[in-house]
């Protein structure tokens, strides 16, 4: 059983930048897992934003994404975090976590951002 657990949304300004963080509720990560993060406002299509193996560290951004998002993680914490730059005005996101683990795909709660105009 893996339970992502995203954490760190909130209501910040246009053009700052956040980070949000994921962890495994009641567990770890281990060296196969692959942590995805996506984002999903209402009424609209949900958003891919990228991966990242936990071993390695190996990025994968979504083309539309990168420039703007930067996925890492860190062992000391167990944590695998998205920083955001430049957020814009917009409907109010919730960016979930996602853990791919043995093939199967684990999906947190989501954590809510707003961005004021």
């Amino acid at each position: 059983q893996v339970q992502p657990a995203e954490s760190g949304g909130g209501v910040v300004q246009a053009g700052d930048s956040l980070t949000l963080s994921c962890s495994v509720s009641g567990g770890t990560f281990v060296g196969d897992d692959m942590v995805a993060w996506y984002r999903q406002a209402p009424g609209k299509e949900r958003e891919v934003i990228g991966t990242i193996t936990w071993d390695a560290g190996s990025r994968h951004y979504a083309d539309s994404m990168r420039g703007r998002f930067t996925i890492y993680r860190n062992y000391h914490e167990n944590r695998a975090w998205l920083h955001m730059n430049g957020l814009k005005p917009e409907e109010p996101t919730i960016y979930y976590c996602t853990i791919q683990r043995d093939a199967v795909v684990y999906w947190g709660k989501g954590t809510q951002v707003t961005v004021s105009s």
